[in-house]
């Protein structure tokens, strides 16, 4: 599973709740299967502001794992590409 995706599942699961308490169109349906009380417990409890700044920065600092294929790598900490059999990389200055 790739980071693109790994994230993108992510925020559709965080999309999926704030619309899951708020739809219009079906609210009353969800209401009887009692899916929009749950929906806003869980906004309320585990989705407030200051838990949704965090999704979004470990988001944008999640890093892929550094994987090689032959002579081409990808730094661990940056995830810029490395070519050849340096033991550092040019742009952070990390050990690879």
């Amino acid at each position: 599973m790739t980071l693109g995706l790994r994230k993108l599942i992510v925020l559709l699961l965080v999309a999926a709740v704030f619309l899951l308490a708020n739809v219009w169109l079906v609210a009353r349906w969800l209401q009887e299967l009692g899916a929009v009380d749950l929906a806003r417990y869980i906004r309320s409890e585990y989705l407030t502001p200051t838990a949704v700044t965090i999704i979004v920065v470990l988001l944008v600092l999640l890093v892929g794992t550094g994987r090689s294929v032959g002579f081409v790598r990808r730094c661990p900490v940056c995830d810029r590409l490395l070519l050849g059999g340096s033991k550092y990389c040019g742009e952070c200055g990390s050990r690879v």
